[in-house]
């Protein structure tokens, strides 16, 4: 089982979306079983909520179902449990390098790195209006093809 945690500031906007979408994308690849998705922020502000009402609707536009979803935090656990830590932009990534654990062996990095965006981030569209939530479900669905197929090279390579 590989597993993968998406990371954001607050849960509910872009990590949840990637978590909803990477899922998606594995059940059509019929890979569900054999990776495991989560999303988590760094801050605590939204523990227990569901994902923003636009992120939602931005995803429900794209036939993906994130409506059961509840915003976490990051625990020092999650570096232990998960093969891959994804943020989506500079400032998480450096939460995470900064709490990372010294024998932590899981990849940690940006996520649209796997979109062929190196040092990218996927901009936070909390504060912008549903064209910023359009820009990132973009943005997330091309990274997540490139998971996907690096997803899938692992998988092969352990079979």
């Amino acid at each position: 089982m590989i597993r993968v945690l998406f990371v954001c500031l607050g849960n509910i906007c872009r990590s949840p979306t990637a978590e909803g979408m990477l899922r998606h994308k594995l059940e059509a690849a019929g890979l569900a079983d054999r990776v495991e998705v989560d999303s988590c922020g760094v801050g605590a502000w939204h523990v227990g909520e569901p994902p923003d009402p636009r992120a939602r609707k931005a995803a429900a536009g794209r036939g993906l179902d994130i409506e059961h979803l509840r915003g976490r935090t990051l625990t020092a656990n999650d570096f232990a449990s998960f093969d891959y830590l994804l943020a989506m932009d500079h400032d998480n990534l450096a939460v995470l390098q900064r709490r990372r654990p010294a024998e932590c062996r899981a990849h940690v990095g940006l996520f649209l790195d796997f979109a062929g965006l190196s040092d990218t981030p996927v901009p936070d569209p909390y504060f912008g209006g549903e064209r910023g939530f359009e820009e990132m479900m973009e943005l997330l669905d091309r990274a997540s093809e490139g998971l996907m197929a690096s997803l899938r090279e692992r998988l092969e390579a352990s079979s």
